[in-house]
């Protein structure tokens, strides 16, 4: 008897400890950044205890982003997130966060109230269950002010009552969308460090979306309709970017993250195929896409690939740009040299400043590729990405086709 009771509490001791020393039940928050139009964009996160630190998720979709550096300090908690330059700060009372969203941009930091809390909702069915399905492909037009009006498609995934989905535009997609159709209404937010979004719009019936309102960030919006179009197609002519007449190959020298400069002409690009990558640490898409080539080069280098990033930061202090690209190579494990062109991408003469033997660069992120002979064979813009599914399966088949050819090439 004496023996048996030493065992349960050599077991009890042993679970207690393993308990202790490894990772807890997450908990699901809500979160809130609060707009003064009180039109709130709302999202999702998990809370997990890893070897005695805290670890969060910010869930969208199908997209789990990895927040390590969060830090408590007496009542107050302190967030770094992982890519952009953004951070949240907040107090605790009552089991609740409450504080501020604090975004870096070209000019004077953007500063929003944030709250969270315990909670596993995005959305409630504030209309009831949803009474039409819209999954498929929608034909969308946006207006503001500001732009006019421009042309989008959107994907959407609908099951039940729960909503997926992204709208890809000629510059880009806006990532993973998740949300709700409640009654005849739908509603779709995302958070990603560096933009919040929220998309609402009634249902009209099922091959039509009217009064569609587009919330962004502290203040931006625009309205929206759709179509159901399982045939529309973005334009992606209106981001082109071509070679300048008499041009056939690049020509620049700029330093990388530890101040030595790289030139396109350095010996180890010669007799490769290079992609140079048109980037910036401000860029959501940018952080896809340089998920994905960071993949890719690490995998195929020794095939004879090379890729150089070219950065187009907020600021042309290089410190500044240093840290936030730093940020970018360690989270994805960037092994190609990523290089600081110090010129702003709100420069309007950012091309003529870099890359003068080409069109204007009107996208982030954009690619060009280079065959062996140093020639320029493509001009890449529009990336689409995880959050785009088969959009971003077809850009990746056509990737490789492409850069399996050139390296056939002698």
């Amino acid at each position: 008897m004496k023996s048996l009771l030493l065992i349960i509490a050599f077991y009890r001791l042993c679970l207690f400890s393993y308990s202790q020393n490894n990772s807890s039940m997450p908990t699901k928050w809500r979160a809130v950044i609060h707009r003064q139009d009180h039109n709130d964009i709302v999202f999702n996160f998990e809370k997990e205890q890893k070897d005695n630190r805290t670890v969060l998720y910010v869930l969208n979709a199908g997209e789990r982003l990895r927040v390590d550096s969060v830090r408590f300090q007496g009542d107050s908690v302190f967030i770094k997130m992982p890519v952009f330059e953004s951070s949240f700060k907040a107090t605790i009372a009552q089991g609740k966060w409450s504080g501020m969203w604090i975004k870096g941009t070209a000019g004077a930091e953007q500063v929003m109230p944030f709250t969270a809390e315990k909670n596993n909702v995005r959305f409630t069915l504030s209309e009831g269950p949803a009474k039409i399905d819209i999954n498929g492909r929608w034909a969308v037009r946006f207006a503001s002010d500001s732009t006019g009006e421009t042309s989008s498609i959107a994907e959407f995934r609908q099951k039940g009552d729960k909503l997926e989905g992204t709208f890809l535009t000629p510059t880009g997609d806006y990532r993973f969308l998740e949300g709700v159709v409640t009654g005849n209404k739908l509603k779709l937010s995302g958070f990603d460090g560096a933009h919040a979004y929220l998309f609402t719009a009634d249902i009209t019936d099922k091959n039509t979306i009217q009064h569609g309102k587009y919330f962004s960030g502290l203040k931006y919006s625009e309205e929206w309709w759709a179509t159901k179009d399982a045939g529309a197609k973005v334009k992606t002519d209106e981001a082109a970017m071509y070679l300048r007449p008499g041009e056939e190959k690049l020509d620049f020298r700029f330093p990388d993250l530890n101040g030595h400069p790289v030139s396109i002409n350095d010996q180890r690009f010669k007799n490769k195929v290079v992609i140079v990558q048109l980037m910036g640490s401000w860029c959501p898409n940018c952080m896809d896409e340089t998920a994905f080539l960071s993949d890719y080069y690490n995998r195929n280098k020794q095939q004879g690939v090379e890729i150089v990033a070219l950065a187009y930061e907020y600021s042309t202090n290089f410190e500044r740009s240093q840290k936030s690209l730093k940020k970018f190579q360690q989270r994805f494990n960037v092994q190609y040299p990523v290089l600081i062109t110090g010129v702003t991408v709100s420069d309007t003469f950012r091309t003529e400043k870099t890359l003068p033997q080409v069109t204007r660069i009107k996208v982030f992120p954009s690619s060009i590729i280079i065959d062996k002979k140093g020639k320029v064979r493509k001009l890449d813009t529009g990336f689409f990405g995880p959050g785009t599914g088969q959009h971003y399966e077809a850009y990746k088949q056509e990737f490789y086709k492409t850069i399996d050819t050139l390296l056939k090439e002698k």
